[in-house]
């Protein structure tokens, strides 16, 4: 299982989450697959009784949650389908809960200048808190992110995301510079990359260090609400951020619009 030490005992369990690996699927991602297929105990054999008594011990938890573990579960089933490990899909009952998505809440201007001065003497993480906040970087994105994906002449990057979808995002000359050397490999180590869940540690470790309730995430919070704020494209966001739908960026910075820019209308970066 290489990177998984607790194995997963369903065999065809244990092939799907080998198969997310060689398809370069995010380190977190994969661990949140593997815990639900281990609460459900069989998955690749379960019935579909055997399931909806598996979703009824889950009703004690939050909506946002329980919406997660059907997704996890719902994506090994179509796997399964697809390679022809089963022909049925046990979840066809199940009904998702409602999980709305709330306002994103950037970091503010102080609270990202205390970051920055907390990391400053940590060539990495200080890279890495700059992709996230001045590129809207994902943490995968940036965690994976090499030299050779950057074209210094024009500043445009080639972003890996998710589904091993590329994107271009346009790096500002400023950002470029605190990147830099630029030592051909990776851009946030300069040396062998960190994978997504120890870069995800580390970051979010040195915010709560700077004394900011904050995470990784929102640092790329912070590039969407400014974005928005900036050009009022939902289009052009979406294509930056990789969001599959546009509707995903309405929802999730257009509609918070007025509130993000109270808070960040002074945290612009400069080309």
């Amino acid at each position: 299982m290489g990177r998984h030490r607790i194995p997963v005992l369903d065999p065809i369990a244990a092939t799907y989450l080998a198969w997310c690996e060689r398809e370069r699927i995010p380190d977190h991602t994969i661990r949140r697959r593997r815990t639900v297929l281990r609460s459900v105990g069989t998955p690749g054999t379960a019935t579909r009784e055997e399931v909806e008594a598996w979703w009824t011990t889950r009703a004690a938890l939050s909506n946002s949650t329980r919406a997660s573990d059907l997704a996890c579960l719902r994506s090994f089933y179509t796997w399964c389908q697809i390679w022809e490990h089963r022909t049925d899909n046990p979840t066809i009952r199940l009904t998702p809960p409602k999980a709305p998505q709330g306002a994103p809440r950037p970091i503010g201007r102080a609270d990202f200048d205390r970051i920055l001065e907390h990391v400053q003497d940590q060539p990495p993480l200080h890279r890495a808190v700059l992709l996230g906040a001045w590129a809207g970087l994902r943490v995968s994105e940036a965690a994976g992110l090499a030299w050779p994906d950057i074209d210094p002449d024009t500043r445009i990057a080639r972003v890996t995301g998710k589904g091993n979808k590329t994107r271009l995002v346009n790096f500002s000359t400023r950002l470029i510079d605190q990147l830099l050397p630029n030592t051909g490999g990776n851009v946030v180590t300069g040396q062998a990359p960190w994978s997504a869940g120890t870069l995800g540690r580390k970051v979010n470790a040195a915010i709560r260090d700077a004394g900011v309730d904050g995470t990784f995430h929102k640092l790329r919070h912070r590039y969407g609400s400014l974005a928005y704020q900036r050009i009022r494209d939902p289009k052009a966001l979406a294509a930056l951020m990789g969001h599959a739908s546009v509707a995903t960026t309405m929802t999730f910075y257009a509609a918070a619009a007025d509130e993000a820019a109270a808070a960040i209308a002074d945290a612009v970066v400069d080309d």
